[in-house]
């Protein structure tokens, strides 16, 4: 691939809202944790750690962006949730065991397919932080859509 090129995954994400953004780091946590389990299975301890740091990482930058002062009980519960998937894969990782990191996939995927049902909704990329939205996102009025001026922006994160 040159320099000019950008790969598929790329143009699809460039072009992804801010709640399509979190479904993907969503999906990439949980195809890491798939590629965990393939090397419990091959007794590959140098990929399995390798794994679990990608989901790991993913779960930080998750819970890092998250803002209770704005997004309340939502914004709380999702931290208990980021911190406890954090926990479980850790524990999988340590038991070596495919069959908790099957759980935490599925724990995952339910929360996954929770944002997919959000994203059916115009009014959800306002509750994303900045850097997850789109730039279209990124300037849509606070209120009930008359902006103050041209470069109104929301709050950065409210769940």
């Amino acid at each position: 691939m040159t320099m000019g090129e950008t790969s598929y995954q790329e143009q699809a994400l460039a072009g992804a809202t801010g709640v399509e953004l979190v479904v993907a780091l969503y999906d990439g946590a949980i195809r890491f944790l798939y590629r965990a389990m393939q090397c419990v299975e091959a007794d590959d301890v140098h990929g399995r750690r390798i794994a679990v740091k990608k989901v790991v990482d993913i779960l930080m930058y998750l819970q890092a962006r998250l803002r209770p002062d704005v997004g309340g009980s939502v914004a709380a519960s999702l931290s208990d949730f980021y911190a406890t998937m954090f926990t479980l894969t850790l524990e999988a990782s340590h038991f070596e065991s495919v069959e908790q990191f099957q759980e935490v996939i599925s724990y995952i995927r339910n929360v996954r397919d929770a944002w997919m049902i959000v994203a059916r909704d115009p009014e959800a990329g306002r509750v994303l932080p900045r850097e997850l939205r789109t730039r279209e996102e990124r300037f849509v009025p606070a209120d009930s859509g008359t902006a103050v001026n041209d470069t109104a922006v929301v709050s950065r994160w409210q769940a």
